[in-house]
């Protein structure tokens, strides 16, 4: 007959054994198994996902927990994807070589006598368009629309130092952008007092018709008038 042992029973079998033995010495089971790790609280189980939860975790907080991430990120990208699109067509903008677009209507406000606004787009930097004052405007139509890279605006009446001073010039234009479906863009545009081409990056798509307003003149008296040469657009290549 087997000595009578007093201790912990066996989780296995149920047999006694001695407080010192590590398995049980009638079914060799362990007797003191390491304990399990330990459930995680709900909020790990969220992300990355999980199947061991702590009792009474409730599949209803972790729901709206997760449909709240989800609102903002939506959220989030929504508003950040209008800068995120404007990112975009400025870096292809930058990447793409700018190509000249020839309007095929030009109409100012007004026009002194031999110096119309069509001498603006005819390529030749020795003929202007002539306005009698500040506030004047002329309007380019486009046939197609086109995304507008860069502006190029040669200012007073040429590029000959000795004429450009010759008339007026304005040293600052509105720049007013109607696009295809009918929505606007204004912007204004500040020129330095020289003769030369004058570079200005834009960046607009859809563009059907530009108007530039004459504003901030310099020498302009009674015998002379506002001077301005050439305006070039370029659409992204």
């Amino acid at each position: 007959m087997p000595d009578e042992v007093a201790g912990t029973p066996c989780p296995s079998c149920g047999t006694p054994n001695p407080p010192d033995r590590r398995f049980c010495r009638r079914c060799a089971a362990v007797l003191n198994p390491a304990a399990g790790p330990a459930p995680l609280p709900w909020w790990r189980t969220v992300w990355p996902l999980r199947r061991r939860v702590r009792a009474g975790s409730g599949r209803a907080v972790r729901f709206l927990v997760i449909l709240a991430v989800v609102t903002a990120l939506c959220a989030g990208g929504l508003l950040l994807l209008p800068a995120g699109r404007a990112v975009l067509e400025d870096a292809r903008d930058k990447m793409s070589r700018p190509r000249p677009v020839t309007p095929v209507d030009t109409e100012a406000s007004a026009e002194v006598p031999r110096h119309p606004a069509a001498n603006t787009t005819d390529g030749l930097s020795n003929r202007y368009w002539g306005a009698p004052a500040p506030g004047a405007r002329v309007t380019y139509t486009f046939r197609t629309p086109f995304r507008l890279v860069d502006l190029i605006i040669t200012n007073g009446a040429s590029t000959s130092p000795q004429e450009y001073a010759r008339q007026a010039r304005a040293l600052r234009l509105d720049l007013e952008v109607t696009r295809q479906d009918g929505t606007r863009h204004h912007e204004e545009l500040t020129l330095g007092d020289k003769p030369g081409p004058q570079t200005f990056h834009v960046g607009i798509g859809d563009v059907k018709t530009v108007r530039l307003v004459l504003r901030s003149a310099v020498d302009l008296t009674t015998d002379r008038h506002l001077a301005l040469a050439e305006v070039e657009f370029f659409r992204r290549g």
